[in-house]
């Protein structure tokens, strides 16, 4: 019944309606995407990254001027590593989880290939995937006669010799059904550099280095070569983890002193360091949010006062015809439901659009349609508690003190 009059009034105030209107889609509109890449950075910071990284510890060091015997000098310290009490698991690696530093090679399927199927991590480094912690879901791990030194695998690419190049590889769950959708891949081959190489194994997660495009975030593969590159990994239990790391520096500076160590941490903090980005990002979306829900419903509460204090003698009107109070609360919660409907409706096709956009330029996926409703209702809500207040003023004013304000 009180349609008809709301919307007489609204037409008489059409700039302010169209201001209140605007203002809702337009909170709408960014809400739904900014809640959206909230939720995608979220996702992205808790990324399983299929490794026992609550255990693990990563030193990295570096020689002071030239230096020979890398080999021998990698073995003195893993062994020397081992001995620690409380540790479980050495490699000397290429890279690490979460380390920004990575290894990349292209994959083809088909030595006739022109360009590469896609692009995977490479992990090089003995006793990697038994330190690393990864979870085998098929085939076999890499065994002690599948190594062969980083040093002559280099040499017998440069000669072209597919003698000095590995011969098998073992590969993440991801880049499997990738490569291969609905099909085994132990026993399939790939090619790098028209070298083929063969599928052993399939672990169920190893994350890359570098996360540059979250969709190839676990396109890994482990190959069996030696590395000597003067970084650790260490495994151990996670109480134990602090006087390992104490202990492992001290072990390693007795053997050579002459080193710098450039990083010593847990995965758990490699891990912190990695996604502070993200996780700035996601509070700074927040921000925006509660920012922008906040003058919404300010924007809401400011009208209705103004709308309140200019209708007291149509108040005091319908009040003095029998109108109570919850009729002219209804009034005011109905007409601010209109207003937010109509600006909920513009900012869902808004909120798509921008998501278009997102889509287009920065390779984001579609924004999923739960938020429209949900969105929709949190706007609903703030508006009808927004209103609130001056609404119950309104139904507050008595019929007398309303129709002598004149």
């Amino acid at each position: 019944m009180d349609i008809l009059p709301i919307l007489s009034t609204l037409r008489r105030h059409k700039i302010t309606a169209f201001l209140v209107i605007i203002e809702i889609a337009l909170t709408c509109a960014i809400v739904c995407n900014a809640v959206f890449l909230i939720s995608q950075r979220l996702d992205r910071i808790h990324m399983q990254s299929g490794v026992a990284e609550h255990e693990l510890l990563q030193i990295v060091l570096t020689d002071i001027g030239v230096t020979k015997d890398e080999k021998a000098r990698t073995l003195t310290d893993i062994a020397a590593l081992r001995q620690i009490p409380g540790v479980t698991e050495v490699a000397s690696v290429n890279q690490a989880p979460f380390g920004n530093s990575s290894w990349n090679s292209g994959i083809k399927l088909d030595p006739k290939q022109r360009v590469s199927t896609l692009n995977a991590s490479t992990y090089y480094g003995e006793n990697a995937l038994q330190t690393l912690g990864t979870q085998l879901v098929m085939g076999r791990n890499l065994q002690p006669d599948d190594y062969m030194d980083f040093d002559d695998v280099v040499k017998a690419a440069a000669a072209k010799d597919p003698k000095g190049i590995p011969k098998v590889t073992v590969i993440t769950q991801t880049l499997a059904e990738r490569l291969w959708p609905g099909q085994g891949a132990l026993g399939k081959q790939i090619y790098l550099s028209d070298y083929p190489i063969t599928v052993v194994g399939v672990v169920k997660d190893l994350v890359r280095p570098s996360i540059f495009d979250d969709a190839a975030a676990k396109f890994s593969m482990v190959f069996p070569v030696r590395i000597t590159e003067g970084q650790y990994l260490i495994r151990t239990a996670p109480e134990n983890r602090d006087a390992v790391l104490k202990a492992a520096l001290e072990k390693l500076k007795a053997i050579n002193p002459h080193r710098v160590v450039l990083k010593k941490r847990s995965m758990d903090e490699m891990r912190h360091d990695f996604f502070q980005n993200d996780r700035a990002m996601a509070g700074l979306l927040v921000g925006v949010c509660v920012a922008l829900l906040v003058v919404t419903a300010l924007g809401i509460v400011g009208l209705g006062s103004f709308w309140v204090a200019q209708r007291r003698r149509q108040i005091g009107v319908r009040r003095a015809l029998g109108a109570t109070r919850r009729n002219i609360l209804n009034y005011f919660q109905t007409e601010n439901f209109l207003l937010a409907t109509i600006g909920i409706v513009v900012g869902m096709v808004m909120a798509y659009g921008i998501n278009l956009l997102l889509m287009v330029h920065y390779e984001l996926p579609r924004l999923p349609a739960i938020y429209f409703p949900v969105g929709a209702l949190l706007l609903w809500a703030i508006g009808q508690l927004a209103v609130l207040g001056p609404a119950m003023r309104a139904a507050a004013v008595p019929p007398v003190v309303a129709t002598r304000s004149v």
